[in-house]
């Protein structure tokens, strides 16, 4: 419900800027900046409501995490593969109160290492995972595809230590 109505109001604002665009006598520099911001806010409400849909983000893996599931799409003819992971973030030790889904690009390690996971955490014993840039040659990052993966590693969680009495 509230996705159609910005929807409806972004087609609004798109009726507008048109409108200004071909009925004012406004600098064509004007004109210009107001069409390129229009078309940054597309990509920028398309992002955002990426994100309030509840998919599962294409960011990088927090640093420290528990493993709480995880579907595996392997590859096919048609399709890359992926695999979407559900993890709970962990900050000083503690995790955080909301879960957050990620999608990862499939790779057959990393299809192992989230199996046996897997097979841990339904057996009762949580796994805690990180996640750390893999080291390539330096540089811009964005000259190089690939250069956001990450090496990650899924342990079993250790056990909390009780005080003494």
């Amino acid at each position: 419900m509230a996705t159609d109505a910005l929807l409806w109001t972004y087609v609004a604002l798109v009726f507008l800027v048109g409108l200004a665009c071909v009925a004012s006598a406004w600098p064509r520099a004007l004109k210009a900046v107001l069409v390129l911001a229009t078309v940054g806010l597309y990509f920028g409400a398309e992002q955002a409501l990426d994100d309030v849909w509840g998919r599962p983000s294409r960011a990088a893996l927090p640093e420290r995490f528990v493993l709480l599931a995880a579907v595996i799409e392997e590859p096919s003819k048609t399709k890359p593969g992926a695999l979407f992971v559900w993890v709970n973030a962990l900050e000083n030790g503690k995790p955080l109160a909301e879960p957050r889904s990620y999608r990862l690009p499939y790779t057959k390690d990393l299809h192992s290492l989230l199996n046996e996971g897997l097979k841990k955490v339904r057996q009762g014993v949580s796994q805690m995972g990180t996640a750390e840039p893999k080291r390539g040659p330096k540089g811009f990052s964005w000259l190089r595809p690939g250069s956001d993966e990450q090496e990650v590693k899924i342990r079993d969680l250790p056990m909390p230590q009780l005080p003494e009495k």
